[in-house]
């Protein structure tokens, strides 16, 4: 196993392992600073999995009660950068 995933709990690891097997780069490099509480800008080519490292570790903090839904927190996601530039904008 990847130290990637050893923050994760036991069935959410276990639920990623059986369905991806390991992660992206972008993966094994974002969720250690995540889980050190770092602020990320994650740019990376389609299909790197940088939607699934942004949400799946909110979904671990609400799942292991590390963190309660409020207005406090907050996630981000935006459009692909080349969506915008594809409709002349």
């Amino acid at each position: 196993m990847t130290p990637a995933l050893d923050r994760f709990h036991p069935d959410i690891r276990d639920w990623f392992m059986d369905r991806f097997r390991t992660p992206t780069d972008v993966q094994e490099q974002s969720w250690p600073r995540i889980a050190a509480g770092e602020h990320l800008l994650i740019t990376a080519p389609t299909g790197s999995g940088k939607t699934l490292t942004a949400f799946l570790w909110a979904i671990n903090a609400f799942a292991t009660g590390q963190s309660e839904p409020s207005a406090g927190e907050r996630g981000g996601h935006g459009p692909p950068l080349k969506e915008p530039a594809a409709r002349g904008r």
